[in-house]
């Protein structure tokens, strides 16, 4: 284990009515001019925006409103949130919706405080000093944007799709989980934000440091849960029980726990934005291809953890590392095919993906090589891509 330095200071209500507290908590910090960032409408729909408006409104909390944040959210929303935030004074930005949401509602955060350009943050010209507050309603549980530092924007000219880690200015304050929020969510959509959440714990389970035993067994414990529970959701929309558990494990997957005290990999993520870029697919779909191709590529090069994975959680009897590397990512391919996620390039509505161009960007943005388990050089990361076509 590696030394680390952990700081989570988000406060989560959870269960169920968790969003009436949204005004108690943003008075609490000291709120008195709130932006509230939200996506293509259905929480507008439901209603949801109206009741967090009216809450913080009647505890004196003057709001603004930014809709219309699509999946893969993009620096153009961002710009215009931070114009609407500069005009109206706010002093907080409170999201409403799911990890698109949540990130756009950060880079907003950052960027209005900042005198430059907030896409320096995202292309590592600048660093972080200071941001507004933020709050969260989270309406999907996946991308765990609710409880880490992190944040993906892309950028609209050249279609770069880049991440950015905080330890501290970009977690939320505070964030309001409500599983009930999350009943209606179409099967598809709760499907691939399983897939989101299983693979930010693999991009740390995933990792050359050893003796890291007790964040191994939390990655598994996880993995597990998720396996037991996504089913559950899928069948039964409304079981309260399933849904608080998936919420709360999108969270745990992604607030840093998982990552203490090891060196991360984050290949999958890196691999599937470029896809996302590009094609535009929602994320967690995107990851469903990806993840057990990448896998399947290290069952040849490095296939202990791989190996761990599937004796541990798919509780695989196979002896020879290779061998059950390989049956771990078919076990991963079949989870995420029962779930109704595609499997290969074709079903993910991609059949003749430019990987020359997908390749050459992912290796411009994060180096060569790049990723923390067994680093990809561009022969590695076109083979599997290759891989994502299916065997």
């Amino acid at each position: 284990m590696t030394d680390f330095s952990y700081c989570s200071p988000t406060r989560y209500i959870f269960g169920r009515g968790a969003e009436e507290k949204v005004a108690e908590q943003a008075a609490a910090l000291g709120a008195r001019s709130a932006l509230i960032v939200f996506g293509m409408g259905s929480a507008l729909r439901s209603g949801l925006i109206d009741r967090v408006d009216n809450l913080l409104r009647g505890a004196g909390i003057a709001t603004s409103r930014l809709g219309g944040v699509t999946p893969n959210p993009t620096d153009t929303k961002v710009y215009e949130g931070i114009e609407v935030a500069r005009k109206e004074g706010v002093d907080m930005v409170i999201a409403v919706g799911g990890g698109s949401a949540i990130d756009c509602a950060k880079a907003i955060a950052a960027g209005t405080l900042y005198d430059g350009d907030f896409w320096d943050f995202y292309s590592g010209k600048s660093v972080i000093e200071r941001a507004l507050p933020i709050g969260v309603v989270l309406t999907i549980p996946a991308a765990g944007s609710e409880g880490s530092g992190n944040s993906v924007i892309t950028k609209t000219d050249g279609l770069i799709k880049n991440s950015l880690r905080t330890d501290f200015w970009l977690r939320p304050k505070f964030a309001c989980l409500n599983p009930e929020l999350t009943f209606t969510l179409p099967p598809f959509q709760t499907a691939c934000g399983v897939c989101d959440m299983m693979a930010h714990i693999l991009e740390r389970y995933f990792s050359p440091t050893d003796d890291v035993e007790v964040s191994d067994r939390l990655c598994e414990g996880l993995l597990q849960a998720i396996i037991t529970e996504a089913p559950k959701v899928m069948a039964a929309p409304t079981d309260y029980q399933a849904r608080a558990n998936i919420l709360w494990s999108g969270t745990l997957a992604h607030n840093g726990i998982c990552g203490c005290g090891r060196v991360e990999d984050w290949c999958s993520h890196f691999l599937e934005h470029e896809i996302s870029a590009l094609y535009d697919v929602a994320h967690g779909a995107g990851l469903a291809v990806v993840v057990p191709s990448f896998v399947t590529f290290m069952a040849s090069r490095k296939p202990s953890k791989p190996a761990q994975l599937g004796r541990r959680v798919f509780g695989l009897d196979i002896a020879d590392d290779r061998e059950c590397a390989l049956a771990a990512a078919s076990a991963l391919r079949e989870f995420f095919a029962s779930l109704g996620l595609p499997t290969d390039f074709a079903s993910l509505g991609v059949p003749d993906p430019d990987i020359a161009t997908m390749v050459r960007k992912v290796h411009a943005l994060k180096g060569t090589p790049f990723g923390g388990y067994s680093p990809l050089y561009p022969a590695d990361t076109e083979a599997i891509y290759r891989l994502c076509f299916g065997h």
